[in-house]
């Protein structure tokens, strides 16, 4: 199978690109930078230099492709306006260019659990539940889905939660090294309820995603089963470790101060940042599930790590790879 794969050099793209190697499908990645992507050329690829604002890139590197994995997507920016130029005028770039010389293939989309927004506590999301994004972040991901949802070609969306594993740098590392410290600051009271999933886990069901008979139109949340608290997964990161932690409930106030503070000066400085006052709403939500079954009934995915293994893989990683 052809298949064609943005954000390739990025940490849940290059986990997509080797999963697809490791199949024996004929790969074309998109990379700003061809030298991030040597190891991948190594192996196999075809490299085709370029980013989401060049046509005739995206159109060179889409060319007869059997399956678009759309997984770049800008996670920290200024303002809403540039979360919506790099994540719904991007996805709509990717789709122009599919249109033009992949008539015939599948986009899987790499969306976010942020996209529909936080849950009750509870009550994991399920299936095609209303949106109710409550970040830019969040907003600019549900833009992008509604550009898949209203083009031609066939689509699956995929909206995973937080994401950890090997290379992973943005989600748990900082937890491993706070947790290291012995203590750990937490938003709230500690009881947010969360979902996550391991990145290789991920991998492969975007990879189902973009090759299984009954998943076209349709999109799911890819996660753990499990369920865990914002404190619970503290404690089972300082397990791995093998520490004791104290816990640090943040006050709303104090951490609304803080990105505050955090935004204010990234804008200044002209520095792309997650954290955002409007990230609060993510923060101190009562929780951020979903219910998996849905796309494991559809494709037969199934995890193949918990969180108490899969914390225990990436603290081996982060170790060996001296991030730790």
């Amino acid at each position: 199978m052809r298949a064609f794969v943005t954000g390739a050099t990025g940490f849940v793209g290059g986990h997509v690109a080797e999963a697809l190697l490791r199949r024996g499908d004929a790969l074309t990645v998109l990379a700003r930078s061809p030298a991030r992507a040597a190891g991948l050329a190594a192996r196999g690829a075809t490299v085709v230099a370029g980013d989401l604002a060049s046509a005739d890139a995206l159109a060179r590197a889409a060319e007869g492709a059997d399956v678009i994995y759309h997984v770049a997507a800008l996670t920290g920016a200024p303002d809403e306006a540039a979360f919506l130029r790099a994540n719904r005028d991007g996805t709509a770039a990717v789709l122009d260019a599919a249109r033009r010389t992949a008539p015939g293939a599948r986009v899987v989309l790499v969306s976010s659990m942020a996209a529909g927004g936080p849950a009750v506590r509870g009550r994991p999301h399920a299936g095609e539940l209303p949106a109710s994004p409550v970040t830019a972040y969040g907003r600019s991901k549900l833009a992008a889905e509604a550009v898949v949802r209203g083009g031609e070609l066939p689509w699956t969306i995929v909206r995973p939660p937080t994401v950890y594993g090997p290379r992973d740098r943005d989600n748990l590392l900082a937890l491993f090294r706070l947790a290291r410290l012995g203590v750990v600051p937490v938003f709230g009271d500690g009881t947010m309820e969360l979902s996550a999933v391991h990145v290789e886990d991920l991998a492969e069901a975007i990879v189902r995603a973009g090759t299984a008979a009954d998943v076209v139109r349709r999109a799911f949340y890819v996660n753990h089963p499990e369920v865990v608290t914002s404190a619970a997964l503290v404690e089972q990161v300082a397990a791995a470790l093998g520490r004791r932690v104290t816990l640090l409930p943040l006050p709303r106030g104090v951490a609304r101060a803080a990105l505050g503070l955090v935004g204010g000066a990234a804008t200044l400085l002209g520095r792309a940042t997650i954290l955002h006052p409007d990230k609060i709403h993510e923060f101190y939500a009562e929780a951020w599930t979903a219910d998996p079954s849905p796309f494991m009934a559809a494709t037969g995915w199934a995890p193949r790590h918990d969180l108490a293994t899969g914390l225990a893989q990436t603290l081996r990683w982060y170790r060996e790879a001296g991030w730790l």
